[in-house]
């Protein structure tokens, strides 16, 4: 799996809006199928909240790619 981590401007960003920015759905509404389909974890666990807030610390994976949530200019989550 491939990691690549992502910094956090403000408190929180929501999962669907993250999916989006990072390519990993090309579209906002496929971002929120795809979680609805329990494609993505956050943490490890299944999430289907498409708004779910994500905060410093969390991990996101969709299918072969992971996503660490970092502060803005944190280079060692």
């Amino acid at each position: 799996m491939t990691t690549q981590r992502f910094p956090l401007k403000g408190e929180f960003i929501e999962l669907n809006v993250l999916l989006k920015l990072l390519a990993l759905a090309p579209s906002g509404g496929s971002a929120k199928s795809l979680i609805a389909s329990g494609a993505v974890r956050v943490d490890g666990a299944v999430e289907t909240r498409i708004r779910r807030k994500l905060r410093k610390g969390c991990t996101v994976e969709v299918a072969d790619q992971g996503v660490l949530i970092c502060a803005n200019g944190d280079s060692a989550a």
